[in-house]
């Protein structure tokens, strides 16, 4: 017997995390990979793909796929952060200026008039970048 330990909308998704788990010695199994592959509109009426492990397993799995190793990923890569124009803090992460608004204005209008621009937010300060980002 399997416990589902995770749900997503697409196979590619849960395959990852399957790999993830494996390569950590957990065996997992893709649920409802074909269906969902199949009639794709059918992913959230079922509850996506599944992602399975036997139950001595479960809690050594939630574990591992609730790590965050973003910031890891960012030191290899090298990632350079834009600096906050208020506080000069490099601790920023990028942000969609006039999202909330071109989504309501599409929502009343059908028709996509505000355009939403990239920017920077401080995590520190919360200062929101006026000019968009490069």
């Amino acid at each position: 017997m399997l416990t589902t330990i995770a749900h997503y909308s697409f196979p590619y998704e849960a395959h990852i995390a399957r790999a993830k788990l494996e390569s950590e010695g957990i065996p997992a199994f893709v649920a409802d990979e074909n269906t969902i592959n199949m009639q794709w509109l059918y992913s959230n009426a079922m509850g996506g793909v599944r992602l399975q492990v036997p139950p001595p397993f479960v809690e050594q799995a939630l574990a591992l796929l609730g790590e965050d190793c973003s910031e890891l990923v960012e030191e290899q890569q090298g990632v350079e952060t834009e600096a906050c124009e208020l506080c000069g803090s490099r601790n920023t992460e990028p942000f969609q200026r006039g999202r909330r608004w071109a989504f309501l204005v599409f929502l009343g209008l059908d028709f996509p008039l505000f355009p939403a621009r990239n920017t920077h937010r401080c995590r520190d300060c919360g200062h929101i970048n006026k000019h968009a980002a490069d």
